[in-house]
């Protein structure tokens, strides 16, 4: 293939070459000093990264971990819990809490679309008993962010505990943990972070944490008391990921040297310039309203599979996109536009999209699309981004 292979999918996500290296060093061993020294550093990186003052515990796991770990940790069996159901990662939160003996109430948000706080508030009101909300930060299914900055300012007062999954949000837009409020942050290495999948990252409020010590856990791994004191200690409990942990210090030393601002400022541009170049191509976007960072979803109008479209993309032009999940499997595409890439892998993937849709029976839309796209990108770079 005369292309240059892009990994645009909303995870895994290309390596930069320096976190590659990183990896490729000799093993050390995890309960000698320099592996202490290792921890140390990425401690201090992490809490800058998730906006607390609280520990972040690594777990050699994928985000699903985290995710098992926050419910197991913070909820026994036979408490409620909301879950907003927006998309396949929602309904993770779901069949997690079913595992562990939770009483699930489910407030179902239309894919494509994201939570009204106000009905998370009068859900809240309804089910006094309930002891936590789960949340995606991205809904990584479907491309959509949920507002999660206003949702915390919801729970706060109340006695339910706000539980954010971001493993497709947490370096990708601002999500400060402290500043916000939230009571649970967790993200995967995968997406955001410029890491090989393997590990996960999860941090607790001060309120879960009391939570947490009063409750009797009954995952032998996940058990996040016992993480904490030995991440105190600059250690973990059980053998870790070294060499994932050697590359995290390396991807959040790209990070503070760009500044957190500045990897914002980009991600924003990013999106902007996704949704900019599928809007001139005539094609419709699956979340219209509330664009997640990280990934766009395309919608395919009928007659036209979203398997076909990428299995062109990748054979000819060298472009990895993803499908849909679940119903939406081989209605929309998902784009990934997060962690190590740039606008000209982001204008390769567009024209990759428009020229194979077009082989597929698709309408051509029009040609000024990368024109669009890239105004987009540059005008959002030099602007505020949301927040």
């Amino acid at each position: 293939m005369l292309n240059k292979p892009r990994l645009l999918t909303p995870g895994p996500t290309p390596l930069p070459e320096s976190v590659r290296l990183a990896m490729a060093v000799d093993m050390i061993h995890h309960r000698k000093p320099e592996f202490k020294k290792v921890m140390a550093e990425a401690q201090q990186n992490l809490r800058l990264l998730f906006g607390t003052n609280q520990p972040v515990l690594p777990l050699t796991s994928s985000g699903t971990g985290a995710m098992t770990a926050a419910i197991c940790n913070l909820f026994s069996a036979g408490e409620k819990v909301l879950v907003i159901d927006g998309g396949s990662f929602a309904q993770r939160w779901a069949k997690i809490a079913y595992s562990h003996g939770l009483e699930v109430v489910l407030h179902h948000v239309d894919h494509g679309r994201a939570v009204v706080p106000a009905q998370v508030a009068e859900a809240l009101k309804r089910n006094p008993d309930i002891k936590g909300v789960c949340v995606q930060l991205c809904e990584t299914s479907t491309g959509v962010q949920h507002p999660v900055k206003e949702l915390a300012a919801i729970t706060s007062k109340t006695n339910a505990l706000l539980l954010v999954d971001g493993i497709s949000g947490v370096g990708i837009c601002p999500c400060p943990m402290d500043q916000w409020g939230m009571d649970c942050l967790l993200t995967g290495s995968q997406k955001g972070l410029m890491l090989p999948p393997g590990l996960a990252f999860i941090a607790l409020s001060e309120r879960a944490w009391k939570k947490a010590e009063g409750i009797k856990n009954t995952n032998f791994y996940f058990n996040l008391p016992q993480e904490k004191a030995n991440i105190l200690k600059n250690q973990t409990s059980y053998t870790p990921a070294i060499g994932l942990l050697l590359g995290l210090n390396k991807s959040l030393e790209l990070f503070f040297e760009t500044g957190l601002d500045n990897v914002y400022r980009k991600q924003w541009a990013l999106c902007s310039m996704a949704r900019a170049g599928v809007g001139a191509m005539g094609l419709q976007l699956f979340a219209p309203d509330a664009p997640a960072w990280g990934v766009t979803s395309v919608l395919m109008p009928g007659g036209i599979s979203s398997a076909d479209v990428l299995r062109e993309a990748a054979a000819t032009y060298g472009v990895v996109m993803a499908a849909g999940q679940g119903d939406f499997t081989d209605r929309i595409i998902r784009i990934g536009h997060m962690g190590w890439v740039d606008w000209a892998d982001l204008a390769a993937a567009l024209h990759a999209l428009f020229m194979s849709f077009a082989a597929c029976g698709g309408y051509s839309g029009s040609r000024d699309y990368l024109e669009q796209a890239l105004a987009a990108y540059w005008q959002a770079l030099k602007s505020d981004y949301p927040v």
